[in-house]
């Protein structure tokens, strides 16, 4: 028997006719090591917001917080609502930015890192329309320049009550101390951070009453990360006393609910002959314990005996519980 060798050739055309008609057959390539990442050190991408929590809760305080300080100025009702956090890079917020605003920075110590407070120019220029006696929530477009000796005015007098604000609850994170930085109109100018560090973006969006804006707050992700403990505890704590007044509220609440309770005498028994022949004047014998149950629905919650007070059935506890 010979054995018959195929060429190179005939070889190629009956792999190629296996794999025409079993196309499940494949060869797996050479495995590519995965190619390298650039990283820089020191610079860290973004975080879920979560991490961020007690800062979120702090957003909805000062939501509440800011209205009441704006509304005189503004001479209106309006409505201001915490937006989610952002985290995102300085250079992505910047881009966005329009050309003419007011940026004010400000240096939070001992803190390594300040606050930015950014304020949309018509909204300044709107409400210096309503100081002087103009309509409420009129649209205003501010064009670029400087502001005018009125905008500074009134926003000095805006930023103040804000920042005093954001001191106070700040304080109750941590000792800080708010000192007035630098204030810019373009943020292509502003000294604040480098375009690929990280930024929280917490925003406050205003309407209803004055022509609706944004105001935004800005810290870098860096400074908040020594302190990211006790943002989270401040939550736990807020947490624990809204689970206490929960608890105070529900017991005080059911406090006032009326729950009728009941005695039993005895409970005799006959029999269903002797029943159906009750006739008036039929005598069923009963032997009285000598504690009567009080009874809540089907639970006992208290003994006692029966007796008489003021001309009335009553009666008087000896033991409250099944102890």
């Amino acid at each position: 028997m010979t054995k018959e060798v195929l060429s190179p050739a005939e070889s190629a055309i009956i792999l190629d006719e296996i794999v025409e008609a079993s196309p499940e057959v494949a060869f797996a390539p050479e495995a590519q090591p995965p190619e390298a990442q650039p990283f820089v050190f020191g610079q860290e991408g973004p975080r879920q917001a979560e991490r961020l929590m007690g800062l979120e809760r702090m957003g909805e305080k000062l939501a509440r917080a800011i209205r009441p300080a704006i509304e005189p100025i503004a001479r209106a009702r309006i409505t201001v609502t915490a937006e989610p956090l952002e985290i995102r890079a300085f250079q992505e917020w910047q881009d966005e930015q329009p050309e003419f605003s007011a940026l004010t920075l400000y240096r939070l110590r001992p803190l390594k890192g300040g606050m930015l407070i950014q304020i949309e120019a018509n909204f300044i220029a709107s409400l210096v329309e309503i100081f002087y006696g103009g309509a409420s929530g009129a649209s205003i477009k501010r064009k670029a320049g400087d502001f005018s000796a009125s905008e500074e005015l009134l926003l000095n007098r805006l930023l103040e009550k804000i920042s005093t604000i954001l001191a106070a609850h700040w304080t109750e994170v941590t000792p800080i101390e708010l000192a007035f930085g630098v204030r810019e109109t373009n943020v292509a100018h502003l000294p604040f951070l480098r375009g690929d560090e990280m930024v929280v973006v917490q925003k406050f969006s205003i309407g209803a009453g004055v022509q609706p804006t944004t105001i935004s707050v800005l810290y870098p992700l860096a400074m908040l990360r020594p302190i990211e403990e006790k943002l989270e505890a401040r939550v736990h704590d807020e947490d624990r006393a809204a689970s206490e007044d929960w608890r105070w509220r529900l017991g005080q609440a059911l406090s006032q609910v009326s729950l009728p309770v009941r005695t039993v005498l005895a409970r005799p028994e006959v029999s269903v002959a002797e029943l159906l022949a009750l006739k008036p004047g039929d005598v069923i014998p009963i032997t009285l314990p000598p504690r009567t149950p009080l009874l809540a629905g089907a639970r006992c919650i208290a003994d006692g005996v029966i007796g008489e007070q003021d001309g009335r059935a009553a009666l008087m506890i000896e033991k409250v519980g099944n102890a």
